[in-house]
Order: structure tokens, then C-alpha cells, then sequence
């Protein structure tokens, strides 16, 4: 065996697979996801009305949105700051000022706050020359009760 070399055979190859590196980022992902999905809402959450034929505006989900709403209990948010009505619409004016296209606002108000508020909110918009307003709402499930539709007594 002196003169002879030693032939060594090398290892057959594996078959299986190597799920580990997978699972590792998969598991990442899992927990990025479930940090970041919880900052994606944009605005204050309110209960929106629900309607049978909302549009859908996909400008409101841009993360540079200007979302003004009203809560059940009368208060008034920019985005998810919360801020006195009187002094939101000069605050929105100074943000529309910055762009340079897209001027429009978004109201999104839960369906049992006081209508007055809405309407103040938006009055006081389009004072400061806001003129492009976008009403937020639900698109209503086939699962929702619909109102009846009786016609009045007596007729």
C-alpha cells in the first residue's frame, strides 16, 4: 500500500431536503408582518357608515392621505392626532400647501356621531378653500340587515 494511493469515496449525496433555512425566514416574515400590519391603518379607527354602493378610493390608503374624522363621542382626528375643530382646517390648509397635486381631503366620521360635527368639519374645510372631499364609508355585506322598504301607512 506504500506506492499505492488511498482512494477515498466520497459521501452519497443527500435526497432530503433542508427545511430549516426556509422555516427561519418564514418565521421572520411572519413576525415583520404581524409588527408592521397594525401601523398600515391609516386615520383614527371609527365605525364608518355602511353603504349598498360605496367607491372605493384607493387614494385614501396612500401613506401621505390626509384623513380627517369624527368620532362617536364628538372628537375630531388628523390622521391620529387628535386636535380641536377649530384649529384642524388651518392645519390641513398648511399640509395641502406642501403638494403639489393631489389637494383632495378625506372625511371619515362613525355612523353614530353627531351629524352637526361632520358638518361642522366640513364647512369649516372649505372655509380655509378646501374643495376636493372625499366621504369615507363601508361597503355593506349581503350579510347586513337592509332597512325594510315598506312603503308609509295609509298609502
Amino acid at each position: 500500500m506504500t506506492g499505492e494511493k488511498q482512494k477515498f469515496k466520497a459521501p452519497p449525496p443527500v435526497a432530503d431536503i433542508n427545511v430549516t433555512p426556509m422555516v427561519d425566514v418564514m418565521l421572520v416574515m411572519l413576525i415583520i408582518f404581524m409588527v408592521i400590519t397594525p401601523m398600515l391603518s391609516k386615520g383614527k379607527d371609527v365605525d364608518m357608515v355602511k353603504t349598498k354602493n360605496a367607491i372605493a378610493m384607493q387614494a385614501a390608503d396612500k401613506t401621505d392621505a390626509i384623513i380627517c374624522a369624527v368620532t362617536r363621542d364628538g372628537k375630531t382626528y388628523l390622521n391620529v392626532t387628535q386636535m380641536e375643530p377649530a384649529d384642524m382646517p388651518q392645519r390641513v390648509k398648511e399640509l395641502l400647501e406642501k403638494r403639489p397635486t393631489d389637494k383632495t381631503v378625506f372625511v371619515k366620521a362613525d355612523y353614530r356621531a353627531k351629524y352637526e360635527r361632520v358638518v361642522e368639519l366640513v364647512d369649516n374645510l372649505r372655509a380655509v378653500g378646501v374643495d376636493q372631499l372625499g366621504l369615507l364609508t363601508e361597503q355593506r355585506s349581503n350579510t347586513d340587515a337592509a332597512p325594510p322598504t315598506t312603503p308609509p301607512a295609509g298609502q
